[in-house]
């Protein structure tokens, strides 16, 4: 599927799925402009909640970079004061069981409250019953405060924030198709590696709706950027979106933490060093474009789906083919590390590279894009 979707190969039967899975695009496509004719016409409503909403999201399926944003996003405003809360609909974390639910329903009747992953001073849950984003953000952010919560229910985990913890700013990860919440800013974040993949809408291609919603954006942020100048890409945003504000920007390795220890290292340390690396993201390409570019030479390298859940037996392979392969340590990213037993012994040393965001172009800093953004009043 993922060969068609891509467009690697083509003829005989790939091309006969191809062309069924274009007829499908053609009316996913549809149901997805007839959804947003609703509710700009008023036919079906959106809720605004009385504070600031500001929506992070893209109009592609994979990775755009988004957690790094949000979280940067989460601490400049925190950092200028505002009570900030971050509603997830925690992509692949653990349902409540059917039974309790079917329970719940039939004793009281009323609905679950969203998850907690932080009330800004207590990370309560993991990684598997939160997800891997919420969790990851919940426990990078608890120095400033942040509240994560999780539920598919956006509106209800908005107006849980603000009446339960008194939140002022709610920020919307992977919210830009989630319309029943109304952000008063809508960041959309595109790939400069792979902005719209084959031009096609899901399932044929990567779109989760039409090029042309690029118009609903307040900002766009080109993320993944090297610095070079692509005046193809911003003709094709400023056809959509006349005007709008383009900030570039790129996800600059930090430097590797150590899981079990947790000691740091500066990107130094991965010159010359033969190491193994896995990863289950979307792009794992980057990640060890990454690693190769600041030195490293990679002895063994496992790829899993986005967002596997790793059994201790898979990664205790990954480590038998690292001691075959002679590497000295393993990496993988941040995003996969909150996934694995930190306190578990292993063969070798195991890292994970932290990514933060750079601002390239567009603003001087990322301090000075959360002002002009959501403090438009205030100097920079």
């Amino acid at each position: 599927m993922a060969d068609v979707i891509y467009d690697r190969h083509h003829g005989g039967f790939i091309d006969i799925v191809a062309a069924l899975l274009k007829s499908l695009s053609f009316l996913f496509k549809g149901i997805v402009k007839l959804r947003y004719y609703l509710y700009e016409k008023r036919i079906l409503h959106n809720q605004p909640l009385g504070c600031l909403v500001v929506v992070v999201g893209n109009i592609t399926m994979g990775g755009t970079g988004k957690t790094p944003v949000v979280e940067k996003f989460a601490r400049s405003l925190a950092e200028r004061g505002r009570k900030v809360a971050i509603l997830s609909r925690g992509y692949k974390s653990k349902k409540e069981p059917l039974p309790k639910r079917i329970w719940r329903r039939l004793s009281h009747g009323d609905e679950t409250p969203p998850k907690i992953v932080s009330d800004g001073k207590t990370v309560f849950l993991d990684s598997e019953t939160a997800g891997d984003e919420p969790f990851m953000l919940a426990r990078n952010l608890l120095p400033y405060g942040v509240l994560v919560l999780v539920d598919k229910n956006r509106v209800k985990a908005g107006a849980y924030a603000i009446s339960e913890f008194g939140a002022d700013t709610l920020i919307l990860d992977d919210g830009f198709q989630y319309l029943p919440l109304k952000g008063r800013l809508n960041l959309l974040l595109i790939d400069k590696n792979n902005p719209f993949g084959n031009g096609y809408t899901i399932p044929r291609g990567i779109l989760r709706e039409p090029i042309s919603h690029i118009k609903r954006a307040s900002y766009v942020f080109i993320t993944k950027s090297d610095g070079k100048p692509d005046a193809e890409l911003r003709a094709e945003i400023n056809r959509h979106n006349p005007g709008v504000d383009i900030i570039e920007c790129a996800h600059a390795p930090r430097y590797l933490q150590g899981l079990e220890a947790g000691e740091q290292h500066t990107l130094d340390f991965l010159q010359n060093q033969k190491i193994a690396a896995f990863s289950g993201i979307a792009t794992p390409e980057s990640f060890e474009a990454f690693l190769r570019r600041y030195g490293a030479e990679l002895r063994f390298v496992k790829r899993f789906l986005d967002h596997h859940r790793f059994t201790d037996g898979e990664i205790e392979r990954v480590f038998e083919e690292a001691l075959k392969a002679g590497a000295s340590c393993v990496v993988t990213t941040e995003k996969d590390a909150v996934r694995l037993n930190a306190e578990r012994p292993w063969p070798l040393p195991l890292y994970f590279l932290r990514l933060e965001i750079d601002i390239l172009d567009g603003a001087d800093d990322f301090e000075a894009a959360v002002s002009r953004i959501c403090f438009p009043k205030v100097e920079v």
